[in-house]
């Protein structure tokens, strides 16, 4: 018996639609395939997926996925640890048994930490603040340290190195004296300083600038427009001044430096002074900077009370000697 013959047309539509059921049938095995192959194990949870929670509900807007962890890049370093104060229980406990007053204060380079110890107004600030005469001196020229006039250059060394107080005077009074010193403090953010008036100071045998009065943070302030590239000082001008303070005479070595390996760098600047006409009550202050063995810190300690002069020096050595070991 002979077939009938479909006209071409519905032949072709036949044709094509066999073509497209074979091609169904293959996406739908792969997508089954793919599923298998991808099927977490048994009683394992699913990831949810963008904007849902692990039951396939909406995640809400104010909740998002939590960020991921930051990936370091090759070569990069890991973000500085963070210190516990250094200051401990064995520097508070000097503080609340000494006789007179501590107060001190230490900044942290490498994390911008900050910490303080003992309460207390500011005191006086005896040879510390030819630290503050120093940069207010370098301030006014603002260009390098080849333009301050050699008498001054020669004085600036016998200040910083050598503590001598006739040089002091003299550059109190090149700087500007309290009106320009002031300035300058108050440009870089001291708040607390208060610069003594007089030279030459009734009933008070010493130049007078060292009854100038501070606090321990604002000696922080001034410390880092020593190592910050956004110091009012230029670069010559801080590495001329650190290169004095870490030069200092062998028998002014204490203070900040107390406790510290000779390896480590120290910059400092230390005063003393007695408060009475007795002289069994002194001023003993330190301030510098520590770099080295793994630390990079500022410190400044203001101490009154001490019976001698040797025991305000002892006092400092030993509070530094616990912030360095503390440090690590």
């Amino acid at each position: 018996m002979s077939r009938a013959r479909l006209p071409g047309s519905a032949s072709r539509s036949l044709a094509l639609a066999a073509v497209t059921l074979v091609v169904i049938s293959a996406f739908v095995a792969g997508s089954v395939l793919a599923l298998r192959l991808h099927r977490p194990p048994a009683g394992s949870r699913q990831a949810a997926g963008p904007g849902l929670r692990a039951s396939g509900t909406p995640a809400s807007w104010h909740s998002p996925p939590k960020s991921p962890a930051p990936v370091l890049s090759p070569g990069s370093s890991p973000p500085p640890r963070q210190h516990r104060d250094p200051f401990g229980s064995a520097g508070a406990a000097l503080a609340s048994t000494h006789p007179g007053m501590i107060t001190a204060a230490v900044y942290d380079v490498d994390t911008g930490q900050e910490w303080s110890l003992g309460h207390g107004p500011a005191q006086a600030e005896a040879s510390v603040v030819k630290l503050d005469i120093l940069e207010t001196l370098l301030a006014r020229y603002r260009d390098t340290v080849s333009t301050l006039p050699a008498r001054d250059l020669a004085s600036a060394q016998q200040m910083m190195e050598f503590s001598d107080n006739t040089a002091a005077t003299a550059l109190w009074l090149a700087a500007g004296g309290p009106g320009e010193i002031g300035s300058y403090n108050a440009t870089v953010g001291l708040r607390d300083t208060a610069l003594s008036r007089c030279v030459d100071c009734r009933e008070f045998p010493l130049p007078g600038w060292g009854l100038s009065t501070t606090t321990p943070g604002d000696q922080i302030t001034l410390l880092r427009q020593l190592i910050s590239p956004r110091s009012l000082l230029t670069a010559s001008q801080r590495r001329y001044a650190l290169r004095l303070m870490e030069n200092v005479t062998p028998s002014q070595r204490w203070g900040v430096s107390g406790g510290i390996p000779p390896s480590v760098t120290v910059a400092l600047k230390n005063g003393w002074l007695p408060l009475d006409a007795a002289g069994d009550d002194w001023q003993v202050n330190s301030v510098g900077w520590i770099c080295g063995d793994g630390r990079d810190y500022l410190m400044a300690v203001l101490t009154t009370g001490s019976a001698t002069e040797q025991d305000g020096i002892d006092l400092i050595d030993e509070v530094t000697g616990i912030v360095w070991r503390n440090m690590r």
